[in-house]
C-alpha cells in the first residue's frame, strides 16, 4: 500500500470538526489523513450558519469552552492564508416581553461573574442596532466577543493550510467498513486505507461509522431549516437572536403560539460578508428527511416579521435544511473510547458545530498526543451516556 493510503492518524468526515482536527493534528507534526465521502464541507457545514457565540450558551462549561475556541478563532484569523469573512463584531439577543427582560438581566450578571463580556441593552440601544426592529422589543443582551464566519470558506482555509503541513486528503471516498487488528483497515469506494488511530468527526453520521466497530453512538439528526434574504438594505451588522432560542435549543418551556412551538422556530437573523442575510432557525426530529417544509418556512418568516415588521416586503432567495447532530445533554462527545483503543469520536455538537470546531480540534489533537487539553474534557467523554446502564 502507498504512504498516500497510510497515516498515524485518519480522520473520518471533511466538515468544519473533521478539518479544524486534521488541521491541529497535521500542524502538531503528526501524519495524517482526510477522508470524506463527498467533497470537503459539503454535509452539515455548508447548511448552517457561521455563528462563532457564546451568546446562547448555557452559563458554566458551555460558555468557557466556547470562549477558548473564541480565542482560537482569533489565532486562525491571523493564521490562515485563505480569507473566510471572519468578522468579530459581537452578537445579541433580544427580548419579546419583560418576563425575558427580567431572565436576561439574570443572564448577563451570570455570565459576567464568569468573567464573560456580557451587557444588558435597553430599547433605545436596540433602536440604534437596527430601524427594522419593531418598535415594542424591549431590549436584550450582547455578548462582546461573538463573531461571525463562512463555515464553507473556513472549512477549505483550514485545509489548505493543513496540507502544507502534510495533510493527506481524499475526497469522494465514503468509508463502507472498518476494522482493526494492529492497526485500522478502512474500506472506502475509492479503496482501502490504514491507520493507527482514527477519529470519526462524520457529524449526523457518526453512529455509522461507529456502527462498522461495534460502538453505539448516541447521535440523533435534528433538522434546521435556513431562508437566504436578499440585500435590498443592510437589516442588522451582526447576528441577532430572539431569547426564545435558548428555549427551543434546550429544549426548555417556551410561552409561543401552537406552530412556533411544534417547528421549534426562533429568530436567529446573520448578515452575510456582502450583506445578504441568513434567516431562521427551525429544529425538528424528522430522521433524515431533508425536505423543505414551507409550513416551517411560513412560520419563521411570521416570527421574524414579529421582531423586524418592516422587512415584509423583502425578497427571499431560497430556503435549505441541513441536519444538527443532537445528543440528549446537548454537549458533543469529544472522546477516546476505551473498548477500541486508537479510535476516537469527536461529534455531537447540535448546533454549536460552527462555535466548537477549533476547540474540538485542539482537544483531539491533544487527546492524541497524549498531553494536557485546553479545557477539561470529563463532561465531553463517550462513556458519559452509558454509566448508569452499567451501575
Amino acid at each position: 500500500m502507498t504512504r498516500e493510503r497510510q497515516a498515524e492518524v485518519a480522520v473520518i468526515g471533511g466538515g468544519i470538526i473533521g478539518c479544524a482536527i486534521a488541521y491541529y493534528v497535521s500542524k502538531s507534526g503528526m501524519d495524517c489523513m482526510l477522508i470524506e465521502k463527498h467533497d470537503v464541507a459539503s454535509g452539515t457545514s455548508s447548511h448552517c450558519d457561521g455563528n462563532v457565540t457564546i451568546v446562547d450558551k448555557d452559563p458554566g462549561f458551555d460558555s468557557q469552552m466556547s470562549l477558548v475556541s473564541q480565542n482560537l478563532m482569533v489565532d486562525l484569523a491571523k493564521e490562515l492564508d485563505m480569507p473566510f469573512e471572519y468578522r468579530a463584531l459581537g452578537s445579541i439577543l433580544v427580548c419579546e416581553n419583560d418576563a425575558e427582560m427580567e431572565a436576561a438581566e439574570e443572564w448577563v450578571d451570570i455570565q459576567k461573574k464568569a468573567g464573560l463580556k456580557f451587557n444588558l441593552l435597553d430599547r433605545s440601544d436596540i433602536r440604534q442596532e437596527s430601524p427594522y426592529f419593531a418598535d415594542d422589543i424591549p431590549g436584550g443582551l450582547e455578548c462582546e466577543t461573538d463573531s461571525l464566519i463562512n463555515p464553507y470558506l473556513f472549512c477549505y482555509a483550514l485545509i489548505d493550510k493543513a496540507t502544507q503541513y502534510g495533510l493527506k486528503v481524499h475526497t469522494f471516498a465514503e468509508v463502507t467498513s472498518i476494522s482493526k487488528k494492529e492497526d485500522f483497515w478502512i474500506e472506502t469506494t475509492k479503496g482501502p486505507f490504514t491507520a493507527k488511530k482514527v477519529v470519526n468527526a462524520a457529524g449526523v453520521w457518526a453512529p455509522f461509522i461507529g456502527k462498522m466497530l461495534d460502538v453505539e453512538i448516541p447521535i440523533v439528526p435534528r433538522k434546521g431549516h435556513i431562508m437566504v434574504g436578499a440585500r435590498q438594505k443592510p437589516v442588522m451588522m451582526r447576528n441577532v437572536m430572539e431569547f426564545g432560542y435558548l428555549m427551543n435549543k434546550f429544549q426548555r418551556e417556551r410561552i409561543a403560539d401552537p406552530e412556533t412551538l411544534e417547528h421549534g422556530v426562533a429568530l436567529v437573523l446573520e448578515p452575510t460578508e456582502n450583506q445578504n442575510f441568513l434567516l431562521g432557525s427551525s429544529r425538528q426530529f424528522v430522521g433524515f428527511d431533508g425536505s423543505v417544509d414551507m409550513r416551517v418556512v411560513k412560520t419563521m418568516a411570521k416570527r421574524a416579521l414579529r421582531f423586524f415588521p418592516k422587512m415584509d416586503d423583502f425578497n427571499i432567495i431560497r430556503t435549505y435544511t441541513g441536519f444538527r447532530p443532537w445528543t440528549k445533554d446537548h454537549l458533543p462527545i469529544v472522546s477516546a473510547v476505551e473498548k477500541v483503543p486508537g479510535f476516537y469520536i469527536a461529534a455531537g455538537h447540535e448546533g454549536d458545530g460552527i462555535s466548537l470546531a477549533v476547540v474540538t480540534g485542539k482537544i483531539i489533537e491533544a487527546l492524541i498526543g497524549e498531553q494536557d487539553t485546553v479545557i477539561p474534557v470529563d463532561r465531553l467523554r463517550y462513556d458519559r451516556f452509558y454509566e448508569t446502564a452499567r451501575a
